[in-house]
């Protein structure tokens, strides 16, 4: 076990119903960064309306905050610039213009 990697925190409203989208964002979340994660920790909340997701401790997505729920595509790239930013995302990754 490599507690070295980074635990990411999905924390979210069981009231709202949003168990599945948390558990389909983790499931994505996996297949991407299954070598560079410890794992995906699903965690309900008491507060309701609450939806982050955390890298160990920081905050890189927080629903209330933002006004809406994060695209996957918006979502991994959030999480590769803090786990691996080196990563290629493949069409994931984002479009210089």
């Amino acid at each position: 076990m490599n507690v070295s990697k980074p635990t990411i925190l999905i924390e979210y409203c069981p009231k709202c119903n949003w168990m599945l989208r948390a558990a389909y964002m983790a499931q994505e979340i996996l297949s991407t960064f299954s070598e560079d994660v410890h794992g995906v920790l699903l965690i309900p909340s008491v507060t309701s309306g609450k939806y982050t997701i955390s890298v160990n401790e920081l905050i890189v997505f927080d629903r209330k905050e933002m006004g809406r729920f994060p695209e996957i595509k918006e979502l991994k790239q959030l999480l590769r610039d803090q786990i691996n930013p080196t990563k290629e995302l493949g069409h994931s990754d984002k479009k210089e213009v």
